[in-house]
């Protein structure tokens, strides 16, 4: 296997690439994470947030990045590429090459952020030392948001998409992770280095610094799940394929399932973890029938499999709530649960 190199294909055909080779540290490198504080219920953050109401539509974008409460982090829950986003206020907010992005859904999300931070819980894991920060300046735009669910439980890592130009989380990675957490499931939304070679690094360094500190984060790492959409859901495949230690990171077990959004990754090998994955009937970026032969092909090597396309929905549709998608994340976690259960 080669490490941390993609292979020439991805090269050819995946919009703004930014390779950088060279072999990531061991996670033992990385600082440890801070304590996490109170103990306090997915349902319990989501219910102070709701009764708070810190954030609402109108609320500035800059004033949820500024808010002290996030303290340096705070400007990594909006793309730190601001040429890929625009709007003023929560309600406004609009991410290249994304449809159906829910104003609600983000005043949720932020909300819950802050009602979880401002209760001492840590929601943000760098992933990377100062001293590597310091070698290579990009890495200080990386890390883990952590949407926390019951202690012990498995843990899923989120992937947003954004063309490997910008990382799309608040309507591509966050509202997953958030909804997982719900269902008790430990879930990390990643904010990675845009560059398909840097992002699956990224990726592979985040696993490892997940089983490095699974006794403090309280996670399960039996049968850990990748979750993707678009670019996020190539990062999802690749690291299924190849494993953390083919993009740098730890030798450790590849996931026990991957979730795959709107992408048009072809490759594919038996070393595959059992995929489900969704797509628009309408996508203009990432063909259906790609990604339905994608999958015709692991189930010939008897991987599991689970493949699902919408009629007349676009690309980039993330939760799908009011769409033909709507409930498909549902259908993803009994996928997931079943892998479990083999």
């Amino acid at each position: 296997m080669r490490k941390n190199r993609l292979p020439a294909l991805l090269l050819c055909t995946l919009l703004c690439l930014a390779g950088c080779g060279g072999q990531g540290r061991q996670i033992s490198d990385a600082a440890s994470p801070p304590p996490s504080g109170a103990e306090i219920t997915p349902a319990e953050v989501t219910e102070t947030a709701a009764q708070t109401e810190s954030y609402t539509r109108s609320t500035p974008i800059s004033a949820v990045m500024s808010d002290p409460a996030f303290g340096d982090y705070g400007r990594l829950i909006f793309p730190a590429n601001t040429g890929y986003w625009s709007g003023n206020t929560l309600e406004e907010l609009h991410l290249t090459w994304y449809s159906h992005v829910d104003p609600d859904k983000t005043v949720e999300i932020v909300n819950y952020m802050k009602a979880r931070a401002e209760a001492g819980e840590t929601i943000f894991y760098d992933i990377y030392t100062e001293e590597e920060k310091a070698a290579d300046p990009a890495k200080r735009d990386t890390g883990l948001f952590f949407f926390r669910g019951e202690p012990g439980a498995k843990f899923a890592v989120c992937n947003a998409g954004g063309g490997f130009a910008y990382v799309g989380a608040m309507h591509d990675s966050f509202p997953h992770a958030l909804e997982l957490s719900k269902k008790g499931y430990n879930a990390f939304a990643l904010i990675y280095r845009p560059g398909a070679q840097t992002a699956c690094e990224d990726l592979a360094r985040a696993i490892s610094f997940i089983f490095a500190y699974a006794e403090e984060l309280q996670v399960d790492t039996d049968c850990y799940s990748l979750w993707g959409g678009s670019a996020g859901g190539r990062m999802a495949a690749y690291l299924g394929t190849y494993g953390p230690a083919g993009f740098g990171g730890d030798d450790l077990p590849r996931p026990g399932a991957a979730v795959i959004q709107y992408t048009g990754h072809s490759e594919y090998s038996r070393n595959d973890p059992p995929t489900y994955s969704c797509v628009g009937e309408s996508d203009g970026i990432a063909s259906w029938r790609v990604m339905e032969q994608r999958l015709a092909q692991l189930s010939a090597l008897g991987i599991d499999t689970e493949f699902h396309h919408y009629p007349g929905l676009g690309h980039g549709f993330g939760l799908g709530t009011g769409t033909a998608a709507e409930g498909w994340l549902d259908d993803a976690v009994t996928f997931w649960e079943k892998q479990m259960e083999g």
